[in-house]
């Protein structure tokens, strides 16, 4: 389990305190964080649990929304996620994600939302080396394109990350928006030649989906994803870092946290942890 990590949201009844004694009790190494759990806590207090706790913060959740219109939003914006980018160095952590946002309002300007995203993570990607930490652009489920992320395929972010050192911006690999890319294989080589995988989460697609889409993510095993295939392919690109389970779906939030870990443990075992390179837990 050495490259495992819960990423807070799977166990979202929990408490930030209770997410990091329930890791620790259970043996996995890595905790990705959420920052209205560390609001909640306070960063400093935060970082402080989970070191105690003998764990490392695999990523912060998250930054992003860069696509509004009007100037006082935009300076909101980017105010927002340099705070983001600090949180994540004092909590220790190397990845903040960032999922880029929606059209704003009554906007149907597609282009004009990803110039803006790329336009604002261009006056973050410095702040951010200067800090340490790693811009990883998450490209959503088409389905969320109008109010989530306007960048929806692995080829889109990588494009959005390609003008900024590697060490500065990279990509999430999540399975459950991008399992469905019929250029997938092509992109995660991609992904590896350019160094830019800066963090590999896993949960299933499952069906039906629920009245809200968000919610339809279930443990690795129970739903569509090729688990094996696609853990090669981000192996191959030369991924060696953690592997953060995250799940949004009512059924396990309301499960008790302790047998979610179990689960998750145990599908990683079966589905995840064969196809993975043997190497510790850092990108």
């Amino acid at each position: 389990m050495n490259r495992l990590s819960l990423n807070q949201i799977t166990t979202e009844r929990w408490s930030l305190a209770e997410a990091v004694r329930g890791c620790a009790e259970a043996g996995l190494p890595a905790i990705g964080l959420w920052r209205d759990k560390v609001a909640e806590t306070g960063t400093a207090e935060a970082a402080r649990l989970v070191r105690e706790a003998g764990l490392v913060v695999s990523s912060l959740c998250r930054g992003g929304f860069l696509t509004a219109t009007g100037p006082d939003e935009r300076r909101a914006a980017l105010a927002d996620n340099l705070r983001a980018i600090e949180e994540a160095a004092e909590l220790g952590t190397d990845t903040l994600v960032l999922v880029v946002g929606g059209l704003p309002e009554g906007s149907r300007d597609l282009a004009g939302a990803r110039a803006r995203a790329a336009d604002l993570i261009g006056e973050l990607a410095p702040h951010a080396g200067d800090f340490g930490v790693r811009l990883a652009i998450e490209p959503l489920h088409p389905m969320f394109c109008a109010d989530r992320a306007v960048i929806s395929t692995l080829g889109q972010a990588l494009d959005l990350a390609a003008p900024f050192p590697a060490g500065q911006v990279g990509v999430v690999v999540d399975s459950y928006h991008l399992w469905w890319d019929p250029d997938l294989a092509r992109q995660l080589a991609r992904a590896g030649r350019e160094q830019r995988i800066a963090a590999y989460q896993v949960c299933d697609w499952t069906t039906p989906l629920p009245a809200d889409a968000l919610l339809g993510r279930g443990h690795v095993g129970d739903g569509h994803i090729d688990f094996a295939a696609l853990t090669r392919q981000v192996t191959a690109a030369g991924y060696t870092g953690w592997v953060e389970v995250e799940i949004f779906n009512e059924q396990v939030w309301r499960t008790p946290g302790a047998q979610t870990l179990r689960t998750l443990m145990d599908r990683h075992s079966t589905y995840v942890e064969p196809y993975l390179a043997p190497s510790g837990g850092s990108a």
